[in-house]
């Protein structure tokens, strides 16, 4: 009886001991998994004191738009919502390309102080370091998707912000446009051999990748894509996503619309503010300005794109939309990434940026996989076998 109980306290005991194990290590595998995904952005703020300040501010914004484009309704909604966030002690007017300033040359007059605030695609300043090309888009580059990771999450605002740190300027994200619309042509292009001697308005870097494969990029002005494109200076054009396009009626004057759009996955835009200004403000009206801009960058992704699907409904009954075919893309894809190359050869701060999309690229790679095959089609063409895009 003695033995029977003692080898029962004995297995008792190794119960609690493996369970106690069991616990341990449950509570060590809970508290590993609580610290995934933590936003560290809770200790960073949990002790800060922000002050109120009652003093206001009124600064001019200047812009590389015209109001006819969207990208201006883009500035404009940005510079409503500080205004109203602020009560009114931070109110910024925008003003449009040419009222004070001609477009190209905003970015220095808004470095020099003249004026508080721009808004532009950071491709424009190519001239001053190639480097702000990967910040507006890179051809077979970020998505949308991707972009907002890569600057919010993946330290490319950071990036951002010391570029043009360089120009006594601070920077924010000022607007997502997601992919853009391939060719407005008026020669049909599917096969690469198709694209040989193509006149084709671009910018960035696709231009010189359009010339590396034998078509002739021209950095023709927006302005003057409608009236090239009638007169035969240009056999193409490429300017923004279809809800842009639309309006410039580059359809009335030719046949075709050659996509997809594989210059720019996506097309990001940036606010950027004199250093002056911007740190004479209170640090209230720093955050505010700072979640402002994710609220436009929120919204005109959204926003654009609903418009897309309506304008490239109508481009459709206008023009004939011609896919590339997908030996075209790839070679495309192939010039591309030796070119890149070499940009990395010249510009030090490209290597670094453009190096640190790419791994940001692999990294989502696995999780992109597992999520294919749901695309969100009408559930009348799913049920029939459309599942990718």
């Amino acid at each position: 009886m003695k033995k029977g109980l003692k080898a029962a306290a004995i297995f008792t005991a190794m119960i609690f001991l493996v369970t106690g194990m069991a616990l341990a290590q449950d509570k060590k595998t809970k508290s590993d998994r609580q610290k995934f995904g933590a936003d560290p952005r809770i200790e960073q703020v949990k002790h800060l004191k922000v002050k109120t300040s009652d003093k206001k501010h009124r600064w001019k914004m200047v812009l590389p738009w015209t109001k006819g484009l969207l990208f201006y309704d883009m500035a404009v909604h940005f510079c409503d919502t500080v205004r109203l966030a602020s009560g009114g002690r931070l109110d910024i007017k925008a003003y449009s390309a040419g009222e004070l300033v001609p477009a190209m040359e905003i970015f220095d007059a808004v470095s020099k102080g003249s004026f508080d605030a721009g808004h532009d695609w950071p491709g424009y300043w190519k001239g001053k370091n190639e480097a702000f090309i990967a910040f507006g888009s890179v051809p077979y580059g970020l998505d949308a998707e991707l972009y907002n990771i890569w600057l919010y999450e993946r330290g490319g605002l950071e990036e951002m912000q010391k570029l043009y740190g360089q120009y006594n300027l601070f920077a924010l994200p000022g607007g997502q446009a997601g992919q853009e619309m391939g060719l407005n042509s008026n020669r049909r292009a599917s096969k690469m051999e198709d694209f040989k001697g193509m006149k084709v308005r671009t910018w960035g870097w696709y231009l010189d990748i359009l010339n590396e494969l034998g078509a002739s990029g021209v950095a023709t002005p927006g302005g003057e894509i409608y009236l090239s494109l009638q007169t035969g200076v240009l056999d193409a054009a490429e300017f923004s996503s279809p809800a842009v396009n639309y309006p410039m009626g580059f359809d009335e004057v030719t046949k075709y619309i050659i996509q997809p759009g594989v210059h720019q996955p996506a097309c990001q835009f940036a606010f950027f503010f004199n250093k002056q200004s911007y740190d004479a403000l209170g640090d209230d009206l720093k955050w505010i300005l700072d979640t402002a801009a994710k609220e436009t960058q929120l919204w005109s992704y959204s926003w654009l794109n609903n418009l897309n699907a309506e304008a490239i409904r109508r481009f459709q009954k206008t023009s004939e939309i011609v896919m590339m075919d997908e030996s075209a893309i790839v070679d495309f894809a192939k010039t591309t990434q030796a070119y890149l190359e070499k940009v990395k050869e010249r510009c030090p701060d490209c290597k670094r940026l453009l190096e640190s999309q790419e791994a940001l690229k692999i990294d989502f790679a696995d999780w992109r996989s597992a999520r294919a095959g749901v695309t969100p089609w009408p559930l009348d063409e799913v049920v029939k076998g459309k599942l990718h895009e």
